[in-house]
């Protein structure tokens, strides 16, 4: 690895040639990543990767005048300063927030090379080459600003607004809503028949402790084999399954704590008005991000946590 001052102007060329390579790949990965859901963000790196492309053709315009044909290869790692990126095709799926700030990032390294490999040059068109491409790249993260004014009408913004929120909805809030509807309804039979069989707190809390953490493994295990969210849009399987066994086991758990009081009738108490408030939360989250009227989501949960409820509780007097 060398150091940038040890560089010479073959080498700076050399250089910035591969670093504008690597971004505009960079820009056609963002391209690629956000098409498919962000089509009109998609159009706002499609046109910076052209930019990074026309840069890259003027270097090496100006390296076969000065140097010949044959580019060395030099990479950003082969230069101690730079900084270390997570790579693209890591990051799926790729978000909006998430590439813009990537993007502005490659911008201010790009900018700052080109000022320190400037103010090196010795040689005046490849000084000016260089001062040209710094001050278009300091314009660069206005222009990326004004390509998005452009391409994101109002309209259009609002249908990826949508979009996002939809991906949202799939992504995260189906699988926790699963997962906590599961782990809310189905451990208050096991739990409650516990409770009124044994009139012992200690018992029901260790039946609803393993109840709510065999829920959460068997759900999140269905969850994530469910599909792979390639065609479905559904994302990365392995972050719905934890998203759903860990919202299970919460809902489980949340009116199974109460019977760590001693005083079985306090204890039973608390744990009620737990699961009337479990039952609320999930009334909520079907009304705010499923669209299901409010009155609609209170009598579907509040049924079937009362159908199971009365199961759990004849079950523990029989």
């Amino acid at each position: 690895m060398k150091n940038f001052n040890e560089l010479s102007e073959r080498e700076i060329l050399a250089l910035a040639i591969s670093l504008e390579e690597e971004d505009e790949r960079v820009y056609a990965d963002f391209f690629e990543g956000l098409r498919e859901n962000y089509a009109a963000s998609a159009a706002v790196f499609d046109s910076m990767r052209q930019e990074e492309s026309e840069h890259r053709r003027r270097l090496i315009e100006l390296f076969r005048q000065k140097f010949g044909e044959h580019i060395p290869l030099i990479r950003r790692q082969d230069v101690k300063g730079f900084v270390q990126r997570t790579p693209v095709w890591l990051v799926r799926p790729l978000g909006l927030d998430t590439v813009r700030k990537q993007a502005s990032a490659i911008e201010v390294e790009t900018r700052r090379f080109y000022e320190r490999a400037a103010a090196r040059a010795q040689d005046a068109s490849i000084r000016q080459l260089l001062d040209d491409l710094a001050q278009e790249e300091r314009t660069h993260e206005d222009r990326a600003q004004e390509l998005t004014e452009e391409k994101l009408r109002p309209d259009v913004k609002e249908d990826e607004d949508k979009a996002r929120r939809r991906l949202f909805v799939l992504q995260i809030v189906q699988p926790g809503l699963a997962g906590l509807m599961d782990g809310s309804v189905s451990t208050l039979a096991p739990v409650f028949a516990a409770a009124v069989a044994t009139r012992n707190s200690w018992d029901a809390f260790l039946v609803g402790l393993a109840a709510s953490l065999g829920a959460g493994i068997s759900m999140g295990f269905a969850e994530a084999l469910s599909d792979d969210g390639s065609l479905t849009g559904r994302g990365l399987p392995w972050i719905r399954g934890l998203i759903c066994g860990a919202m299970t086991t919460l809902g489980g758990i949340g009116h199974t704590l109460p019977f760590l009081v001693p005083e079985f009738r306090i204890a039973m108490g608390i744990a009620m008005v737990v699961v009337l408030v479990e039952l609320g939360v999930i009334t909520w989250v079907r009304h705010r991000f499923m669209d299901t009227p409010v009155f609609s989501a209170a009598l579907q949960v509040g049924l079937g946590g009362a159908l199971v409820f009365i199961t759990g509780i004849l079950i523990g007097r029989s």
